[in-house]
């Protein structure tokens, strides 16, 4: 049952994970929240939600790559997740709400306060443009903060998303924790790869050896979590200068597929029609790998 909080900052309302659309999958993930309190609104749709995360001290090169994501992803209707710390996470929210997306903010302190009281305005440009700050804790629950608090609300961010994107994390980032809980709540993970030479880049280079999606841009996420978002039109029209074979390729991977395999005993094409037809599509810049034999529309 809902409850309703006001004090003289904001309203908090707090429900138990099951009662929101947004919040139910947080019901079935490892230790699961009790209740979960949240200052704004939730969202209401069945939109793609992409959690993005990172160093709190990235180079030119994380926020760059941070930004651009976070701006297409919010711009192809992705709600925007993250945990409001200084860095990544608050780059990323900043961009997605000049996109005009819905953001919400994941915090390990007792609602209304907001920690870093820095992000104070950031928090509340969140709730105005009508995404929320969400915490397990609000004022009365003598909740006592300390660094595995980090840890616990870590398991939220992961936990509320259809992907995870880390953009930036040294070898011993505490962003490698949200990771773990992301492939523990069986999470697809995304990381952009980083100069082998920086140490800012160390763990998410670590991550794509241990089997992580490479991300370089909006569709390397959209192609795994959201393939509807994609633009059809864009395949419709390959498919019209495209031979019999290449058009049927288009037409599958535009409607979803994204499996090699299950593409070929879709398209009903021969072994080695299909492997000629699939290696053009390459050659031509139609058609992308993304690794394990699994390919997109460009």
């Amino acid at each position: 049952m809902s409850i309703l909080f006001t004090t003289f900052f904001m309203e908090i309302n707090r429900i138990t994970p099951d009662e929101h659309i947004f919040s139910q999958r947080l019901a079935h993930i490892a230790n699961p929240p009790k209740s979960l309190c949240y200052m704004g609104k939730l969202p209401e749709t069945n939109a793609p939600v992409v959690s993005i995360v990172g160093s709190r001290k990235p180079s030119a090169y994380g926020k760059e790559v941070t930004e651009r994501l976070a701006t297409d992803l919010a711009k192809a209707g992705c709600v925007i997740v993250s945990g409001l710390a200084l860095g990544v996470d608050c780059i990323a929210q900043k961009a997605a709400i000049e996109a005009g997306g819905t953001v919400v903010a994941v915090v390990p302190n007792e609602l209304p306060d907001i920690s870093p009281r820095t992000n104070y305005q950031l928090a509340m440009s969140i709730i105005k443009q009508g995404g929320a700050v969400v915490s397990e804790w609000m004022k009365g629950d003598n909740k006592i903060v300390n660094r595995w608090s980090f840890l616990e609300r870590n398991r939220l961010v992961s936990g509320l998303a259809d992907g995870i994107i880390i953009t930036e994390a040294a070898e011993r980032s505490g962003t490698l924790n949200t990771a773990s809980h992301a492939l523990n709540q069986g999470r697809d993970l995304f990381v952009v790869p980083g100069n082998i030479t920086s140490p800012l880049s160390a763990g998410c280079n670590t991550l794509l050896k241990q089997g992580a999606y490479l991300v370089t841009d909006a569709d390397d996420v959209l192609s795994i979590i959201a393939p509807e978002k994609l633009q059809k039109d864009s395949g419709q029209e390959l498919a019209a200068s495209a031979t019999i074979e290449e058009a049927i390729i288009i037409k599958l991977i535009s409607e979803g597929l994204r499996d090699g395999d299950e593409i070929q005993q879709k398209s009903g094409l021969s072994a080695s029609d299909f492997a000629t037809a699939l290696t053009m599509l390459e050659i031509n810049g139609v058609i992308k790998p993304l690794g394990a034999n699994n390919w997109t529309l460009r």
